[in-house]
């Protein structure tokens, strides 16, 4: 895996803290780890959510904006949660992370940078760094795709 992504920092565990201590409301966590797919018992048009999973406190989970390719549907879905957790403010600090070693948030980052976004931060280590660093998680639901 790269140490960068092109217009994006590179933020270690201790660097996210400070980060978060300085900005509390000016910084938005983007969690990007994939959804497990719809179990293929569901009928069509039964309404499934992915169990949550544990995540940064106050994060927002994307699941699925970090794959090398997305469909038209992700792409869409990606840019209007951007474009509303940011207020449209592109200079808004935002730290997108999976889990350690995730090329989901790699791609994600790197998508975001191509956007337009100038404050972005890519944390590598993700949920895993924040664990191992006595940092809590809280169960996390994904934002729902319009």
């Amino acid at each position: 895996m790269p140490a960068k992504v092109q217009g994006a920092k590179t933020l270690d565990t201790e660097g996210l803290r400070r980060l978060l201590t300085a900005r509390p409301d000016a910084t938005v966590l983007i969690d990007v780890l994939p959804a497990p797919p719809r179990p293929p018992r569901l009928a069509n048009g039964t309404l499934w959510l992915p169990t949550p999973h544990q995540s940064l406190p106050a994060a927002n989970w994307l699941p699925n904006v970090g794959y090398g390719r997305l469909s038209d549907a992700l792409e869409h879905y990606f840019r209007s949660n951007l474009e509303r957790l940011t207020d449209a403010d592109k200079h808004r600090a935002v730290v997108i992370f999976c889990q350690a070693d995730c090329w989901m948030s790699w791609n994600a980052a790197r998508r975001a940078a191509a956007y337009g976004y100038s404050s972005v931060y890519w944390y590598p280590d993700g949920t895993t760094g924040w664990v191992g660093a006595g940092h809590p998680l809280e169960p996390n639901q994904p934002v729902a795709m319009d």
